[in-house]
């Protein structure tokens, strides 16, 4: 009996006829490997290429904890995949992960990454890996490893989606929990660089409904390029901040908005009281409230609304917090106040 190799049949088929290129990924690799090396952290034992990666805990830590978060981009996706720009979306996935661990007092570690497309471009894969890498920088975490699953038929042309997750540490005995917070504390907000993350269906409805062009002049710049501004970055102010002043509680203000993040750290006998004008309302809110006639709680209950962060110190420290915040780099604000909650009330009150 002689066995002829299927190879050599004229109907032979190849993963690349099924819609997987193995070298394209091969050489996505190549082209992010220096962007990954920027972000190499000492604790790196062994990071892309291998089945896992290896981090081990630097001995600054005495009785570390670890603290976990992931998240993905959404569909401010949608938003990049119709202005064809690419660069700052990896920022936002690890930002939306880092800043979470960060309200636990949480230094973040590593970063992993899962980008997923039905056919890999590398040029646009590597512009996203080089924003996923820029965001690790911001953060001072590594860049460790990820996946680039191509697979044909499960996304639309040109499009793929982006997860990822944050690994932190933060000693035992500083964990920030929310627990301490306490009557007459004050509340300070941190700048948002705009919407975020959060509440892109909305806005993506907002720009259908009025046929918005984005390529119009906003504020100096492209009303596109506005609305697709990476989510900002608190680690090193906060972690600086923590370092000089005692912090009680921490808040990232995601989907939920303003109204319903603040509450996730305190108890519930307590209410946060935002004061009104406090802080200046960004023009990219108020476009979208006039322009989508979304009422004022649905605002505050979808967007930061200009804040992207709520830091809770006692009233004694203000000075000291807003010193070392704005050192930093940040724009805060003395936004309100921690009380009593009455019967019946909500715990974010905005008067």
């Amino acid at each position: 009996m002689h066995l002829t190799d299927p190879a050599s049949s004229p109907d032979a088929l190849s993963y690349r006829d099924a819609g997987v290129d193995i070298d394209a990924g091969d050489r996505l690799v190549e082209n992010i490997k220096p962007f990954a090396r920027r972000t190499l952290r000492p604790e790196v034992l062994a990071g892309l290429g291998g089945f896992g990666a290896l981090f081990e805990i630097s001995k600054k830590f005495r009785n570390p904890v670890l603290v976990a978060g992931t998240d993905g981009v959404g569909t401010k996706l949608k938003l990049a995949f119709l202005l064809d720009r690419h660069d700052t979306v990896g920022i936002d996935l690890v930002a939306m992960s880092v800043n979470d661990i960060l309200v636990q007092g949480a230094e973040p570690l590593f970063f992993l990454d899962y980008f997923a497309c039905g056919q890999l471009d590398v040029a646009t894969a590597t512009q996203v890996i080089q924003g996923i890498a820029a965001g690790c920088e911001q953060a001072g975490c590594a860049l460790i490893g990820g996946e680039t699953a191509e697979m044909p038929g499960m996304y639309p042309p040109g499009e793929y989606d982006l997860a990822g997750f944050a690994v932190g540490a933060v000693e035992k005995d500083r964990i920030i929990d929310g627990t301490t917070i306490q009557e007459r504390d004050v509340i300070i907000g941190l700048a948002s660089s705009g919407p975020h993350s959060n509440g892109y269906s909305l806005i993506r409805k907002v720009i259908e409904r009025t046929g918005a062009d984005l390529s119009q002049d906003f504020e100096g710049r492209p009303l596109g390029e506005v609305l697709l501004a990476p989510t900002r970055i608190y680690v090193k102010a906060v972690l600086d901040l923590m370092r000089a002043v005692p912090v009680k509680g921490l808040a990232h203000i995601t989907g939920g908005g303003l109204l319903e993040n603040i509450p996730r750290i305190l108890a519930p006998t307590l209410a946060a009281v935002l004061h009104k004008g406090a802080w200046p309302k960004p023009p990219v809110f108020r476009w979208l409230q006039e322009n989508g006639h979304v009422a004022a709680e649905e605002m505050l209950r979808t967007f930061n609304c200009g804040i992207g962060m709520v830091v809770v110190v006692d009233a004694a420290h203000q000075d000291a917090a807003l010193a070392s915040l704005t050192a930093s780099g940040e724009q805060p604000w003395i936004v309100g106040h921690i009380r009593a909650r009455g019967a019946d009330e909500a715990q974010t009150l905005v008067r």
